[in-house]
């Protein structure tokens, strides 16, 4: 079995949901803390034993690449101004893992955009971690999945779930649990009724994906709205009846696409931090709410 050592991580897209601050900043890199999420999804990649980091970027992404470049004005800076922790914190950085860059030249879709990176991944079972989705967990998510991947060799989808009366604003599956909250997933329906979903069993964004997946991108057309999707590809290979698994995994997501779920993020690692704990819990604490 061919071993994960490349994640794709799409960061194209134009996050219309924290306009105005995106209109020239990438949602990517807005902050936890001290951190971007983006760097968040880095180290669970690594942590997971991930080798390399595959980004498709689009127009405006440029700090991407700049974060994840040495700095060497900044650095020097650092050195003359004996802030060796920072230096260290800062240095780290580009060596985190090998990093690639290949751009989606049109907003085409999550779909497209995986698909751009195909060159890159080598046609090898890779993984895919998208934006939105932070998950604080003692082992990390992805290395959750690798382990579903390690056992099955099969695609695997990362699962949560939610209140019934969510499940609209998710991608819906249900399946067959063949082990300790792990399915063979049957069915995917994206953003059913209530009244109509089989399971509430929700999609999160990140995956183990197979070669079946990007030929299955290759062969999708586009939606009415023009757009390539990830889900189609999926649903494809499952209408081939090869498998598709899915794990609940352990820890806690925080949606970062959305305002409320970058400040529960921020809220609940500030909380955590070495340097702010003390402080900001003392802060929360004298809140009149």
């Amino acid at each position: 079995m061919q071993r994960i050592t490349k994640a794709i991580l799409p960061v194209a897209g134009f996050g219309t949901r924290f306009l105005p601050i995106t209109k020239a900043q990438p949602k990517e890199m807005l902050p936890i803390v001290d951190k971007p999420i983006i760097q968040y999804l880095v180290e669970e990649a690594v942590n997971s034993g991930i080798k390399e980091i595959i980004f498709v970027t689009g127009r405006g992404k440029r700090s991407i690449e700049d974060h994840f470049d040495d700095s060497f004005e900044l650095e020097y800076n650092l050195v003359e101004k004996n802030k060796h922790e920072l230096l260290k914190e800062i240095y780290k950085i580009p060596r985190l893992a090998k990093f690639s860059y290949v751009r989606q030249p049109n907003p085409m879709g999550d779909g497209h955009a995986i698909a751009c990176a195909r060159h890159l991944a080598g046609n090898k079972p890779c993984a895919v971690l998208f934006g939105d989705d932070i998950v604080d967990s003692e082992i990390p998510c992805l290395k959750q999945l690798i382990a579903v991947y390690e056992k099955y060799g099969d695609p695997v989808l990362a699962l949560e779930k939610v209140p019934k009366s969510e499940v609209s604003r998710y991608g819906v599956v249900s399946g067959i649990e063949v082990g300790p909250k792990t399915y063979q997933i049957k069915t995917l329906v994206e953003k059913p009724k209530p009244e109509e979903a089989l399971s509430n069993l929700t999609i999160v964004g990140k995956y183990i994906i197979t070669s079946a997946i990007f030929d299955a991108l290759e062969k999708c057309a586009p939606g009415k709205d023009g757009e390539i999707r990830l889900a189609d590809a999926f649903k494809a290979v499952l209408a081939e009846n090869k498998p598709i698994y899915g794990l609940e995994f352990e820890g806690k997501r925080y949606d970062c696409g959305s305002k409320i779920g970058l400040l529960k993020a921020n809220i609940d690692f500030a909380l955590k931090h070495k340097d702010l704990n003390g402080e900001f819990r003392e802060y929360l604490k004298g809140l009149k709410l």
